[in-house]
């Protein structure tokens, strides 16, 4: 179903209005990206289906990772080849959270900071693993921001509740499977480790390396997942999310923008928030990451070297039955008729479909059904 409103809406009431909100140049492309996603500007193409004859047009989208409208397949695709790599093992979501008094310097060196993030993280949970004689496994995926578009950098986790030994055998962390480490102990190495690795990287003054040591910083983990399908659904929400879906949009007009969000303080009541154009793409451009920046990593034995050479037969050893890898369809079912395949029949440019397509003398077949 298709969002009544967009963030390419608010893009286009802001219009010029972008120059003056102090945004670097990859931050401008990417908007500029997103508001053109599936308009003339970016060409498209005509299709008909093969088997009702109905004829549809289409316009190209930009592909961008921050947009609102790009990332349903690239999710799929993402979630089908991690069912190939489940263990019949206690899964854990933890989350590792930068306190508020990095934002300023998040925005200023976002790489640097994010990057000591995920070092960090991973470093803390492969020392953890290491006391226990294991070899973990992590996968990770950046979110910056809260519900309100504010910044809130933090990573989600999937942990499996144990490792791989010296002699390449699966062991349990706990024999109930239903706890992983203690969230003070892991708080207190990852506030350390992440000083140490953005200390390495930039000049932390000194002012801000004792407020980071003056209170307790927050990692959460919550009970391991019930299965392994509970697991791959956790990865289909979390991994491909953007700041704001535009289906959280209730209006965009003249006054602004309202959105809903969840008020987690207030447990997790749904408000609405009215903000200027300005002031929300100013918010959305907060997330947007710095070009090449990955924001899916895989660590220990599910990283892409281990995976590749020695997952297998980690698997066979814990008797795993791979599911049958689907293969990617390069057939586009027809929206009508449910049944027939879609032809591309024609291409054009950024000048729009040709005349005979549009309008008066349009020549789409009605829909059979």
């Amino acid at each position: 179903m298709h969002a009544k409103f967009e963030v390419a809406h608010v893009l286009e009431q802001l219009g010029t209005g972008i120059e003056h909100l102090g945004l670097n140049t990859w931050q401008l492309r990417t908007l500029s990206a997103i508001r053109v996603c599936r308009t003339a500007a970016l060409g498209g193409h005509i299709d008909a289906c093969d088997s009702c004859g109905k004829i549809s047009i289409s316009y190209n989208s930009c592909r961008n990772r921050h947009c609102p409208k790009c990332q349903g397949k690239n999710k799929e695709d993402w979630i089908q080849a991690r069912m190939q790599e489940l263990l019949p093992v206690p899964y854990f979501h933890v989350v590792f959270t930068l306190p508020h008094e990095l934002n300023t310097l998040a925005i200023r060196k976002p790489r640097e900071v994010y990057d000591s993030l995920f070092s960090s993280a991973w470093k803390t949970l492969a020392a953890f693993g290491k006391n226990n004689h294991v070899q973990q496994g992590m996968i990770a995926v950046l979110h910056t921001w809260g519900q309100n578009l504010s910044l809130h950098p933090h990573l989600h986790c999937i942990v499996p509740g144990g490792g791989v030994t010296e002699s390449k055998q699966w062991q349990n962390i706990r024999s109930d499977g239903k706890f992983l480490y203690s969230v003070k102990a892991l708080s207190k190495v990852f506030r350390a480790k992440f000083v140490a690795e953005l200390s390495a990287k930039i000049s932390i003054d000194k002012t801000l390396r004792n407020k980071l040591f003056e209170k307790p910083w927050v990692v959460y983990a919550k009970r391991p997942f019930g299965s392994a399908h509970a697991v791959v659904e956790y990865l289909g929400r979390y991994t491909h999310k953007i700041a704001i879906s535009n289906h959280r949009l209730s209006s965009v007009d003249l006054k602004g923008v309202l959105f809903s969000y969840k008020d987690y303080k207030n447990g997790g009541i749904k408000k609405t928030m009215l903000l200027p154009h300005s002031e929300f793409i100013r918010r959305f451009a907060l997330h947007i990451l710095p070009k090449r920046f990955v924001k899916i990593r895989h660590y220990g034995f599910l990283s892409s070297t281990w995976k590749r050479n020695k997952l297998k037969q980690l698997q066979d050893s814990l008797h795993v039955k791979r599911p049958d890898e689907k293969p990617k369809s390069i057939f586009r079912a027809c929206p009508c008729c449910k049944v027939g395949r879609l032809i591309t029949i024609e291409l054009f440019d950024k000048r729009g479909p040709p005349p005979e397509y549009l309008g008066d003398r349009q020549t789409l077949v009605p829909c059979k059904n």
